[in-house]
């Protein structure tokens, strides 16, 4: 015991004195060090349990308005989760109780687009939060998603790369069958931001995404299909797999309030049905 307290004890330390130098050497490096030391200094509170009720979600600006406007965090919690969730870098990480953290886990480039996600997926893992990846995995389940600007594919070309970048990071989550991960599908962009060839590619994606062809055989792995929820599915509407008119504001893609108060309920009670699916196929001696 003794022995493992001063192991701590010593990397502590040495974290501590890496901030410290790395503060002087440069700004932006120094940031992201001070981050990765609140980051392992608050590790007890963000450890996982052991039952699948540590929650993170990985977002910017669209997870952020339904997260606020949904209700997500009151309704997992009432559902018994600890709900954390990390927009970006410069705003880090929310406790359960909607506070800010005061540090992030320093994603990568800030970028959640599917190539950012496999990078930070490619990372190296560790026992403690001393990169973006580790810092996820200190939560159960986690939860990411990319925003509106990947549903601006251009060509099919574009489509099968970003199926490649996800299909690295479904090999990565099956490596770590002791976490449980939801992927959100990509929203969909306002009709004034897109055309209806690459509207249809981002529909291809994300029905690829929530389809027995990508999810089969992968059983911590769920996908919540928040662009279909959100788009258009009318194939004779102009605006068919864009962002629908009920749910937009002028041209702005980012969904409205009435879309996250009709959504938000619905991504909670999927995450706490698909945990629970999971901690019981766990329990009961599966993967």
């Amino acid at each position: 015991m003794k022995k493992k307290m001063w192991l701590v004890g010593g990397v502590g330390i040495v974290v501590l004195l890496a901030v410290a130098g790395l503060t002087l050497r440069g700004r932006g490096l120094g940031m992201a060090a001070l981050h990765h030391g609140r980051a392992f200094l608050d590790h007890k509170n963000a450890v996982r349990g052991g039952n699948f009720t540590n929650v993170i979600f990985l977002h910017h600006s669209t997870g952020r308005a339904l997260i606020q406007e949904g209700g997500v965090r009151e309704r997992l919690t009432a559902a018994g989760f600890q709900f954390w969730d990390h927009d970006y870098n410069w705003e880090g990480l929310s406790r359960p109780d909607g506070t800010l953290a005061g540090y992030s886990y320093s994603i990568p480039g800030d970028n959640t687009d599917p190539d950012g996600l496999a990078r930070l997926f490619a990372q190296p893992v560790y026992a403690w939060p001393l990169n973006a990846f580790s810092g996820l995995l200190q939560h159960e389940v986690i939860i990411f998603k990319s925003c509106f600007p990947v549903s601006n594919i251009e060509n099919d070309e574009q489509l099968e790369e970003d199926k490649g970048y996800y299909r690295q990071i479904r090999a990565v989550i099956d490596k770590h069958p002791e976490h449980f991960f939801i992927l959100l599908t990509q929203p969909p962009l306002n009709p004034a931001e897109t055309t209806p060839e690459a509207a249809a590619r981002a529909r291809a994606l994300a029905d690829w995404l929530a389809s027995p062809e990508f999810l089969a055989g992968h059983p911590n792995l769920a996908v919540f299909n928040f662009f279909d929820l959100l788009a258009e599915s009318d194939p004779q509407a102009p605006d068919y797999n864009m962002l629908r008119a009920a749910y937009r504001h002028g041209t702005d893609s980012h969904p409205n309030t009435a879309a996250n108060e009709t959504i938000g309920p619905q991504l909670a009670d999927f995450v706490a049905q698909t945990v629970a699916a999971y901690r019981t196929q766990v329990q009961s001696g599966g993967p």
